[in-house]
């Protein structure tokens, strides 16, 4: 299936107004057909980066010596770049978020992120981390940066998990096995408040497994979608306009 061009914007001044309100599609380029999905895969490798926080003066310095831990530690490398990392505080502070959805936790760094941001909003995250041992670092991490009042740690596969939570998302942000991008889109979509923000991380470096979802998000008439590039990965930013379908 042939995916839709989204535009990249890298700058620091265009980050926030594309994130949140760009919307377009370009001319369709040639795209890999999806490989099957699966509903209980690991979370993928994301490319090296500087361990170090990209703004520490704006962290507090317990939580920036965790920040590096995690980074230090995370030989995987399942842990979004620090700038990712400070564009997801930036977003959903600045834009008010409060009903936070995070599928593939990892060891919580991007989860210590968003949290640092809710703080400011007086929201909350639940994130979701199939496997069980990182699960069990993820909450170690959280606790340790204070945020445990703000974050919660659910150990167990997302397509079973997600389920069970009550309520509506006003963010969702999935890094989780690539492949699986849509299956998540499409189950949490229905869920996701009007003004809310679908976000998907890894969208450059890994298109080539997940060119379903990208379509989908690039052609969804109920979505204003951009994609931004803080830290090279690449993060679609989905914006569900008002009286959209659920």
């Amino acid at each position: 299936m042939p995916i839709r061009s989204i535009p990249v914007v890298a700058t620091a001044a265009t980050v926030m107004a594309a994130a949140i309100v760009a919307a377009a599609c370009r001319q369709p380029e040639a795209a890999a057909a999806p490989a099957p999905s699966s509903t209980a895969a690991p979370a993928t490798a994301s490319a090296a980066v500087p361990a170090s926080p990209v703004a520490a003066g704006q962290v507090p310095a317990p939580i920036a010596a965790i920040l590096d831990d995690i980074k230090r530690g995370d030989t995987a490398q399942l842990a979004v770049s620090p700038e990712d990392g400070q564009f997801l505080r930036m977003l959903v502070a600045s834009t008010g978020r409060k009903r936070a959805l995070e599928i593939g936790a990892a060891q919580g760094y991007s989860a210590i992120w968003i949290g640092m941001g809710l703080r400011d909003t007086g929201g909350k995250l639940v994130t979701i981390e199939y496997d069980p041992q990182r699960a069990k670092e993820a909450a170690a991490n959280v606790k340790r940066a204070g945020l445990d009042d703000i974050v919660q740690v659910i150990s167990g596969d997302g397509f079973v998990e997600i389920p069970k939570l009550t309520g509506t998302f006003d963010c969702v942000f999935v890094d989780a096995w690539k492949r699986d991008y849509i299956k998540f889109f499409d189950l949490t979509y229905p869920r996701l408040d009007e003004g809310g923000l679908f976000l998907g991380h890894n969208v450059i470096n890994k298109k080539s497994e997940m060119s379903d979802f990208l379509d989908r998000i690039a052609t969804h008439p109920g979505l204003f979608t951009s994609i931004v590039a803080p830290g090279g990965e690449g993060v679609s930013v989905s914006y569900k306009r008002r009286g959209a379908r659920p």
